[in-house]
């Protein structure tokens, strides 16, 4: 028997996942989250074999919740769900060490067949998922974009040096090539521009 625990923001989906998995065969649904906070307090609690994640949810994301829970629970096994996932979303989390990515759209049998396979040891990437992927087009560094990051989430560049561990010196010089390979004129302007990208 395999234990998940089910974290979606949206409950039509959360609950018909949680009602479908089990009649798939050899899955128990140990609790359900409908957030990212609650992802990571029902995690450490029960311990599943496997963590089925939504990419995008309120309070914290889906990489923030993986991040937490790998600090704390380096080995646990996570399927993520993703809708539309940018491809520096799905590499950040291919670097948190995400097991699988299932596209939403998936049918409940794939979904258990996949869970199963990553109970195994194995990985799984859904085709459509690992296209987006591998499709890189983006001319910043990973440095360049961890500033902008820091910058759409509000930090001031002597706060994003702290959370960094760099010199604001090393972060103004960051941004600075930011802008110039985005021609922007602001470190805001280039964080807007990489997110409609789908760098960040």
């Amino acid at each position: 028997m395999t234990t998940v625990v089910l974290a979606d923001d949206e409950a039509l989906l959360r609950k018909a996942l949680a009602a479908l998995l089990p009649l798939e065969g050899g899955i128990t649904v140990l609790a359900e989250a409908e957030d990212g906070e609650q992802a990571v307090a029902a995690t450490l609690r029960h311990r599943p074999d496997v963590l089925v994640i939504d990419l995008e949810m309120p309070v914290l994301d889906g990489i923030g919740a993986v991040a937490r829970i790998r600090r704390e629970r380096p080995g646990q096994v996570i399927l993520m769900l993703t809708r539309h996932a940018r491809p520096g979303v799905l590499r950040q989390a291919l670097k948190l060490g995400v097991q699988g990515f299932v596209s939403k759209a998936a049918e409940p049998a794939h979904i258990t067949a996949v869970i199963q396979t990553l109970h195994a040891g194995k990985r799984w990437i859904d085709p459509d998922v690992s296209a987006l992927a591998v499709v890189d087009d983006c001319p910043l560094t990973e440095r360049e974009l961890d500033v902008l990051r820091a910058t759409r989430e509000g930090y001031s560049v002597a706060e994003i040096a702290g959370r960094l561990h760099l010199a604001e010196g090393t972060v103004r010089n960051y941004l600075s090539n930011a802008m110039q390979k985005t021609q922007t004129r602001t470190r805001h302007e280039a964080a807007r521009y990489a997110h409609e990208h789908d760098w960040l």
